[in-house]
């Protein structure tokens, strides 16, 4: 007779043996069982200290890994303590599940109850559920490939009562991971595509985050076209090292590289939405015909209207559009010695000139970050919070590569990014992880400095310390001191706050005070190194251009 367990371990064992190793959460009485299963079958466990640091750890893993992790979260007010996470995953595309413990079947009473499907499907992501005993095993198993094949954020709810029956553990025949398919783009589509490179004098070719596993196609293609590479804020790193590679493309872009996309006569983006963020409001493609290329019907012409949109796998489009061309040799196409230079000249921020400001007891955070940049480790992951500051780790830090940069800001939430950057040194422990977080920002999620020192994280934390909500300081420039007051605080001695959790930690008021990085990357590192920076008032460049294409808010 087979043997008899109860649902939480089907559970939890189907989840680890598919592929989900990796579990971040807050355990509560609702999935303590479900969060052990999955530790005995495999999976290493993460605790966080708030339920949405537990999410934005584990979106961070999975965007970097490309592996479905797990949140794991006590049903009812466990799942709306993570929800801001989860909708950020959920905007982004992270193949994740969230484990939701649910109260019992009928249990409208308890002080627990909400309706759990609504609210996920209300924040973007797929609600599914276990839903008896007896289908347990194979309800687990199409959430993981549903999270896996369609890269969807899928909250997994399963009912209390449900998880303390048994049944008998599977055998035989058992669920398989289903691996994603690469949609095949239409002949005829590659055929427009190749005549439009064909006429191009001024190609670009531009990497999304749904290009990272194209990036040697979309280099040959670019070679044969003579077009220049730009990635978006979700694939930056992708062309890095490349002679014809520019970094970024729309807000972070300097002004040089800004100016080479909107020069271009034909854009080609490779997996990437084209939004408002990363074409500046559509400034910068309303000059070029423009393709975009995706394996989501929906995402085609989402934001902006296109000349040509392609269905299909980014690497395939490519591939088939090169077989198609390599016959005529490569072009010159963009790359002419004059765009060269423009190129090598305009390519990083660490290269363009900063505006001194003097503004004595306070850092320049352009600078700063230009300075630190260069003493940091360039094998490294660089993850940014939102707010006025954002710009300045976002666009000054270099990356290595693809998996070098973590953009948490698809909700425009700020505080995610110091579970973000937790979650991405778990998911790259062979790299230092950097953050970059206002001081707002940093405060709301403060409480995870305690897991990355109870996880020994040798990282560092760069803390832009205006003293207010910067972004909404430079949004309201004609706002009298007294409407102010609101978005103002006291000195907060941050310092003070990241040591009494275990921290190293140093205060920056001059780039004459960083001694303390050099003798902590000199360390064994085995705590972070939070440096509270006392910046000056400056807005930052995208406050400067007037956020006209960032949104209407610059924190949440």
């Amino acid at each position: 007779m087979a043997q008899e367990v109860a649902v939480s371990e089907i559970v939890g064992q189907v989840l680890a043996e598919l592929g989900a190793r990796t579990v971040f959460g807050v355990v509560g009485s609702g999935n303590f069982r479900m969060t052990n299963a999955m530790i005995e079958h495999g999976a290493t466990y993460y605790a966080a200290r708030h339920e949405m640091g537990a999410a934005c750890m584990a979106d961070a893993f999975s965007r970097i890994t490309d592996e479905v992790s797990v949140v794991s979260l006590h049903q009812g007010c466990g799942l709306t303590n993570a929800l801001t996470g989860i909708t950020e995953a959920a905007k982004c595309h992270t193949p994740l599940i969230v484990l939701a413990a649910d109260t019992a079947v009928g249990d409208v009473t308890s002080n627990f109850f909400i309706d759990q499907d609504a609210v996920a499907a209300g924040a973007g992501a797929i609600p599914m559920r276990i839903h008896s005993a007896r289908t347990a095993a194979a309800d687990a198993a199409r959430a993981y490939n549903v999270a896996r094949r369609e890269r969807a954020t899928v909250v997994l709810s399963v009912p209390v009562d449900l998880q303390e029956q048994r049944v008998a553990r599977p055998s035989g025949r058992t669920p398989t991971a289903l691996p994603p398919t690469a949609v095949r783009p239409d002949a005829a589509d590659i055929e427009q595509l190749v005549t439009l490179l064909g006429r191009a004098e001024r190609p670009v070719v531009v990497g999304g985050r749904g290009a990272r596993g194209a990036k040697a196609e979309l280099r040959e293609l670019a070679d044969l076209t003579g077009a220049l590479l730009i990635a978006s804020g979700g694939g930056r790193g992708i062309f890095e090292g490349h002679e014809w590679a520019l970094d970024i493309m729309g807000g972070f872009a300097t002004e040089e590289s800004a100016a080479l996309v909107r020069e271009a006569d034909l854009i080609v983006g490779f997996g990437v939405a084209l939004n408002d963020w990363t074409t500046r409001g559509g400034t910068l493609t309303e000059n070029a015909a423009l393709v975009q290329v995706d394996d989501r019907a929906a995402a085609i012409g989402k934001h902006r209207l296109v000349d040509l949109g392609i269905l299909g796998d980014a690497a395939a489009v490519a591939r088939a559009a090169c077989d198609a061309l390599r016959d005529g040799g490569p072009r010159v196409g963009y790359r002419t010695p004059d765009v060269a230079e423009r190129v090598r000249r305009g390519r990083y921020w660490r290269d363009q000139p900063v505006e001194h400001v003097d503004e004595p007891g306070h850092v320049d955070p352009a600078a700063l970050t230009n300075r630190l940049d260069a003493m940091l480790p360039l094998e490294r992951v660089v993850s940014v919070d939102g707010g006025n500051v954002n710009a300045y780790p976002g666009a000054h830090f270099r990356v290595p590569d693809e998996q070098g940069y973590c953009l948490p800001l698809s909700f425009q939430s700020i505080g995610l990014g110091l579970a973000s950057s937790i979650g991405a040194a778990i998911a790259r422990p062979d790299r230092l992880s950097v953050l970059g977080v206002g001081d707002g920002a940093f405060l709301m999620a403060a409480a995870e400095l305690d897991t990355a020192v109870r996880l020994g994280l040798g990282m560092i934390i760069l803390v832009y310390n205006d003293d207010a909500y910067g972004a909404e300081v430079h949004l309201f420039p004609d706002a009298s001191p007294k409407e102010e007051e609101i978005v103002r605080f006291p000195d907060t001695d941050i310092a003070a706050i990241a040591r009494g959790y275990g921290c190293d930690a140093i205060t920056v008021r001059s780039l004459d005070d960083l001694g303390g990085v050099s003798e902590w990357l000199e360390s064994p590192r085995e705590r972070p190194l939070v440096i509270d920076a006392k910046i000056t008032g400056r807005p930052s460049f995208l406050m400067k251009m007037g956020h006209d294409f960032t949104g209407t808010g610059g924190g949440h």
